[in-house]
């Protein structure tokens, strides 16, 4: 468990090496005393570890720029690679208030030890609205352009980005689609349409993964209850993570058929291969016994979640 002890920590990701495991988390400030305040003041810290449970935290990787800047509030959810030149890739989210409250762009900074970031002040990927929804379009109360999770794709030989997004139509609580950008070579990238479609009963699918899990390709998503629609509040047991399982590495999704595999305790999950090829799950503790817990858990075989046929529950 990563539990900071003057600091919230949330959504998070692992780049796995060959003998370690490599966190990228957010965390803020408990001085702040609301934990409503934590997202824009967001910043993304560093930890290693070698059995997902015991860490040691590093220095951090990268905190929000001067303004102005696309980052100039705070730096969100993203993931990390290591690219064919050897250095390492890490695609964050970066939240900004121009041109509106919480505006929301794909940011990259590199390294080549995994320790000190640079920047790449060039590289700003955001929404296309001929397909996605643009903050101040519709009725939600930000800009969903966030969370890219990169991966490379040997069938089409393309780089590939999932962003959480929103989709141009439908009902508000309704509208959240996985949006996805290709680049042949991680410096030219290209808006694609999403690759769900609207109407799975979730206004935002928040923080993307994709793995082939068992000969299977799954999609770990999640989402909160007040985001989601109303008839998929009636069957959940509350926001939570999910698992979609797709037909390739891009989809389609069955998001509608979800498995919910947290409740409101744990949320933005994702898995791991551990050193022993057994997929591990995570995710941060939220709220748990009325108090917001902002840690890492311990990792959960993903197998006894799905055998249970219930979402877990963390404890404080």
């Amino acid at each position: 468990m990563l539990q900071l002890p003057d600091s919230w920590s949330w959504d998070f990701w692992i780049f796995k090496t060959e003998n370690t495991y490599e966190l990228f988390f957010l965390y803020a400030s408990k001085a702040l005393h609301q934990e409503e305040r934590r997202h824009r003041r967001a910043q993304i810290g560093r930890a290693t570890s070698t059995d997902l449970r015991n860490w040691t935290r590093l220095p951090d990787a990268v905190v929000r720029s001067d303004a102005p800047a696309p980052d100039d509030v705070a730096t969100w959810t993203g993931s990390t690679i290591a690219a064919p030149d050897g250095s390492y890739h890490m695609y964050y989210t970066g939240c900004s208030d121009r041109p509106a409250p919480n505006t929301q762009r794909v940011l990259r900074a590199t390294s080549q030890d995994m320790l000190h970031w640079d920047k790449d002040e060039e590289f700003v990927l955001e929404a296309d609205p001929r397909w996605y929804e643009k903050a101040g379009e519709g009725e939600w109360f930000d800009e969903a352009w966030r969370d890219p999770w990169v991966f490379f794709n040997e069938d089409t030989g393309l780089w590939h980005m999932l962003v959480t997004a929103r989709a141009q139509q439908g009902e508000s609580h309704e509208r959240g689609v996985i949006g996805m950008v290709t680049s042949p070579d991680l410096e030219d990238w290209t808006i694609q349409p999403p690759i769900t479609a609207p109407g799975g009963g979730f206004g935002q699918l928040e923080v993307n993964q994709v793995e082939l899990v068992d000969g299977r390709w799954v999609d770990i998503f999640c989402c909160l209850a007040s985001e989601m629609a109303p008839r998929k509040r009636e069957t959940a047991s509350g926001g939570g993570t999910w698992l979609a399982f797709g037909e390739s590495m891009t989809g389609p999704f069955d998001i509608d058929n979800a498995v919910q595999l947290t409740d409101s305790t744990g949320y933005a999950g994702r898995i791991v291969q551990d050193f022993e090829g057994q997929w591990q799950f995570l995710a941060f503790k939220s709220w748990v016994d009325g108090q917001f817990r902002g840690e890492l858990s311990d990792p959960i075989p993903l197998s006894h979640i799905l055998e249970s046929g219930k979402p877990h529950t963390f404890t404080a």
